[in-house]
């Protein structure tokens, strides 16, 4: 992973090195953030995001639970994503739009002059798990278990709760595993520690339900509407670890995993073939989005150079802090 030239901060265009944040800021010492991960994938008509419109939507969601006013339109979001691309002219990168409580004294509470801050990152980064995508992962069952429902709310993407998924992937790490998988307040099985779980039993596709402390992924969501395209059978459902132990088949989904085939769960092999068949079925289903193979019949790619005629980023001053141009300032 590398920087790139330009990033989106507080409404404009800037170069990298000239985004810069207080010691005091309040998404520092209490993890007041909310963020997104997103997916450009370089296509035959153009560098495309992947399901723009639902991960802006699901910040926006994430702001309102922690009552965050992001102080911009979704639309706004948008169109900030697609120009940070063209100003980087990137084919592909994953991209990261965060919203934090920035300087303004310290307190849990946020003080009324901690403003809100936005940004948003591209930049060029590949398999979230290296090979496994082909070859499969090696996971483990972490000691460390997700959240009660009624602690933290797994719904909302927030800087906050990636504690515990560090917690899971260094134990994972330290046990010379490549991800670690963790159990909900009530024993059953939840989601890894950046990607959401699904099995495969004798032809049946299974997941955890959204009420199992996971994040309701989009790329899950995605997988799970893949799948009814293809004629696979969809469970949503509470499942005990043994299931892990008993999959013909067993995956990771996210926006930076995409769909990750797991190859063995604390040692003990999984299934027959790697990739599973459903699993591969569903990768070519999703890969072939962004080569022309799979019809994007959901209208899930959005263009970034459709419609929109060449032009240079305006480049913000250094000296001057974004909430004072509330305008979109990055076009001429």
């Amino acid at each position: 992973m590398s920087n790139t030239p330009f990033l989106w901060h507080n409404g404009r265009i800037k170069l990298w090195a000239d985004a810069s944040v207080h010691v005091s800021t309040h998404a520092l010492h209490y993890g007041s953030s909310v963020f997104e991960g997103e997916r450009v994938y370089a296509t035959p008509q153009g560098p495309a995001y992947f399901r723009l419109a639902e991960h802006t939507h699901r910040l926006f969601e994430s702001a309102a639970i922690y009552e965050i006013d992001i102080g911009y339109s979704e639309d706004e979001i948008n169109a900030a994503c697609i120009e940070l691309i063209r100003a980087n002219a990137m084919r592909s990168a994953y991209v990261r739009p965060i919203v934090f409580r920035g300087a303004g004294g310290l307190g849990v509470l946020p003080k009324d002059g901690a403003p809100v801050e936005v940004a948003i990152m591209a930049l060029d980064w590949g398999a979230y798990l290296g090979d496994a995508v082909e070859k499969g992962a090696d996971v483990c069952v972490s000691s460390w278990h997700r959240p009660a429902p009624n602690t933290l709310p797994s719904w909302a993407k927030a800087g906050g709760n990636y504690l515990n998924s560090q917690l899971i992937g260094l134990e994972a790490r330290r046990g010379g595993y490549d991800e670690g998988i963790a159990l909900g307040h009530n024993g059953l099985l939840s989601e890894g520690a950046g990607e959401n779980l699904f099995l495969v039993k004798r032809g049946k596709l299974l997941t955890p339900p959204s009420s199992a402390g996971i994040l309701a992924g989009i790329i899950r969501d995605s997988v799970l509407m893949l799948a009814a395209d293809l004629g696979v059978t969809v469970e949503e459902r509470d499942l005990p670890r043994e299931a892990l132990y008993t999959a013909d088949e067993v995956f990771m989904t996210g926006t930076a995993a995409e769909i990750t085939p797991v190859r063995s769960v604390d040692r003990k092999v999984v299934g027959a073939v790697m990739p599973g068949p459903i699993t591969k079925q569903l990768q070519q289903a999703f890969f072939g989005l962004f080569d022309g193979r799979t019809e994007d019949r959901w209208n899930w790619l959005s263009f970034v150079n459709a419609g929109v005629p060449d032009r240079k980023p305006l480049l913000a001053d250094s000296g001057a802090h974004g909430r004072a141009h509330k305008q979109m300032e990055i076009s001429a």
